[in-house]
C-alpha cells in the first residue's frame, strides 16, 4: 500500500530512498544495481523495496460503508 518507513526487519529508514529506487529502475536501471548505489545491502531491505506494490491508488476509488 504506503511505502514503508522503516524496514520491518532491521528498523532501517526506507521511506527516502523508495522514490529514487522507482525513478531510477523505470528508466531502465538494473534493481540491484540501484539497490547497491542506495546503499542497500542487506536483503531484508532490498527486500522491502523491490516487493512493494502501490495498490494506494487502487483502493482509494472505493467508498467506506
Amino acid at each position: 500500500m504506503i511505502i514503508p518507513v522503516r524496514c520491518f526487519t532491521c528498523g532501517k529508514p526506507l521511506g527516502h530512498l523508495y522514490a529514487v529506487f522507482k525513478q531510477r529502475v523505470l528508466a531502465g536501471e538494473h534493481p540491484g544495481k540501484v539497490l547497491d548505489d542506495l546503499g542497500l545491502v542487506r536483503y531484508c531491505c532490498r527486500r522491502t523495496l523491490m516487493a512493494h506494490v502501490e495498490w494506494i491508488d487502487d483502493v482509494l476509488i472505493y467508498e467506506k460503508r
